[in-house]
């Protein structure tokens, strides 16, 4: 940021052209007969401008106040601080100079001599602190530049971690899921499986009945103990072996 772009130089920039509109407005104003219509309308004009450069002069003159109370966040110091009360108090002063003598409703050679080098001279003396400032601002310029660029590297690197952690949240999740949908995949070929083995037994019994029924009695016994038999096998294999 260069002094130019400083918004205390800026908004001053804006004030002194005012005021310097303001006082060659003035000049013209005192060349004009106070009897005439166009003395009436430069009077409401002047009058009018003097109250909205007063009002600029008080807003900054807040700013400065606000500055005040920490100069060192914002970069400033004592004698900084000071030129720019000075500034302020001269524009003003240089303005109240103006708004009395319109009001005071003075016509050609009514403001005097000393009134207008009064004026002239804290002109001159706005233009000689505005030269000093912007020379002694470079440093808070540079500082406040540095301290905007830290700022916007914290907010790049709290940028880029939030970014990761999106990112492993992300993958998480996507773990997640391919793991639930293996296992329902797994349910899925589990439930066929018990669905085969459910019809598989329902026609092994089936069967058995079919046979029980055409089977004699002898035939039933003799079943009956073949399978007591294969039962004995059977649980010899499983539990003794």
């Amino acid at each position: 940021m260069t002094p130019a772009q400083d918004p205390f130089y800026i908004v001053k920039e804006e004030i002194q052209d005012s005021i310097d509109k303001l006082q060659s407005t003035f000049q013209q104003w005192e060349n004009i007969p106070s009897n005439t219509g166009e003395h009436v309308h430069f009077t409401k004009e002047l009058l009018t401008n003097c109250e909205s450069v007063e009002w600029q002069v008080d807003e900054l003159n807040k700013a400065i106040t606000v500055a005040s109370r920490d100069p060192a966040y914002y970069g400033l110091n004592e004698t900084e601080l000071g030129r720019r009360k000075n500034w302020t108090a001269s524009a003003l002063k240089q303005v109240q100079t103006i708004r009395r003598s319109v009001e005071a409703g003075k016509a050609k050679g009514g403001f005097s001599h000393g009134s207008r080098q009064e004026l002239l001279g804290s002109s001159q003396t706005g233009r000689s602190n505005t030269q000093y400032t912007a020379m002694d601002n470079d440093d808070f310029i540079t500082s406040e530049s540095d301290r905007q660029m830290l700022l916007i590297k914290q907010q790049d690197e709290e940028l880029d971690e939030l970014s990761a952690s999106v990112q492993r949240i992300g993958g998480v999740g996507l773990t997640i899921h391919d793991e639930l949908v293996g296992q329902e995949k797994i349910l899925d070929d589990l439930s066929m499986e018990m669905e085969t083995t459910s019809n598989r037994l329902d026609f092994v019994q089936k069967r058995v009945a079919m046979v029980m029924k055409k089977a004699s009695a002898k035939g039933q016994i003799m079943m009956i103990a073949f399978l007591i038999v294969l039962f004995i096998i059977l649980f010899v294999l499983v539990f003794l072996t």
